[in-house]
C-alpha cells in the first residue's frame, strides 16, 4: 500500500491510500498502528509529511563508498533529530543565518524505515518483521556545527528547523520485500549528485534495527534514517534538491535563507 498525508480540497488534513495516480481513499486511525480504509475518496491539494514519527533516529557514515581507502566503521554512528526538523515535501529547507550561522550545509538523500511493531533486543533474523514501511528523508546537516569550529555539535548541526524533509509517501513493507534492491538518486538543481544502491550500506537494515534495539525499545512509529550514500555536498539558498527512491516517489524541496 502507498500512503500519503495531505491537505484535501475541503481544507482538512487527511491520510489516504493511493491506488493509482488519481485515486486516494481516506484512512481512518493512526499510522502505523491501528488504521483502516474507509469508502471515502480524498482529493489532495497539498502533500504533507506522511506521518508523525514518535522519534527520529539517524545513522551517519553508513555507505561503503564514502570510506574509499579508509577502514569501515565497527559500529553504526547514531544521532537523534527532534520534531522541529520535519518539513513537508515542496516546502523550503531554511538555512539559519540570523541569530546563529550555519555556513556549510549539505543535503543527504536517505531511505527512511518506519517501525511498525515495538521491540527490544531484536535479533537480526526477525528485524524485518518490525518494519511497517519506507519513506524518503533528507538528513540536512550543517557540517560546520558538526566540526571543531563550534565544538562537534552533531545534534545541533542536524537539528535546525526544517532539517528533515520527509515524504512524499510511505510504501508498506509488503510491497518492498527486499529494501536492499532500492536505489537512491538525488538531483541538485537538475544535476545528478547521488545514485547508489541501498545494498552499498555498511550496516544493513536488519543489522541497524538489531543494534538500535539493543537495550533500547523501538516503538511503533519510530523513524530510522539509514544514512546517505556518496555524493552529498554543501549547497546554499536558491538550490532545489530532488531525492527519488522508486516506488516511493520524489522528495523535492527548495532551499532559502532564514528571514
Amino acid at each position: 500500500m502507498k500512503i500519503i498525508r495531505c491537505i484535501d480540497d475541503m481544507g482538512h488534513i487527511s491520510t489516504a491510500a493511493q491506488f493509482d495516480n488519481d485515486t486516494f481513499i481516506k484512512i481512518q486511525g493512526n499510522i502505523p498502528e491501528k488504521f483502516e480504509l474507509t469508502k471515502h475518496k480524498v482529493k489532495p491539494v497539498k502533500i504533507l509529511i506522511p506521518y508523525q514519527p514518535k522519534s527520529i533516529i539517524g545513522i551517519g557514515a553508513n555507505y561503503r563508498g564514502s570510506f574509499k581507502d579508509n577502514p569501515l566503521p565497527e559500529y553504526p554512528v547514531v544521532f537523534f533529530k527532534s520534531y522541529n526538523t520535519l518539513q513537508n515535501p515542496g516546502d523550503p529547507v531554511i538555512l539559519p543565518r540570523k541569530s546563529i550561522q550555519a555556513e556549510t550545509v549539505k543535503f543527504e538523500g536517505e531511505l527512511a524505515v518506519i517501525i511498525g511493531k515495538e521491540g527490544k533486543n531484536i535479533d537480526k533474523s526477525k528485524a524485518m518483521d518490525h518494519i511497517f514501511g519506507y519513506t524518503i528523508a533528507n538528513d540536512v546537516s550543517a557540517s560546520d556545527w558538526q566540526g571543531e569550529r563550534v565544538g562537534m555539535q552533531w545534534c545541533k548541526g542536524k537539528g535546525f528547523d526544517t532539517f528533515c524533509p520527509l515524504g512524499p509517501a510511505i510504501v508498506t513493507s509488503d510491497e518492498i520485500p527486499e529494501p536492499a534492491d532500492l536505489r537512491i538518486v538525488t538531483y541538485v538543481n537538475g544535476e545528478k549528485a547521488q545514485d547508489e544502491s541501498v545494498r552499498g550500506m555498511c550496516f544493513s537494515i536488519p543489522e541497524l534495527i538489531s543494534f538500535l534495539s539493543a537495550g533500547h525499545t523501538l516503538e511503533a512509529g519510530d523513524l530510522i534514517l539509514t544514512g546517505t550514500p556518496p555524493g552529498a555536498y554543501f549547497i546554499d539558498a536558491g538550490s532545489i534538491t530532488e531525492i527519488t527512491i522508486k516506488p516511493i516517489g520524489t522528495l523535492s524541496n527548495p532551499w532559502i535563507i532564514e528571514t
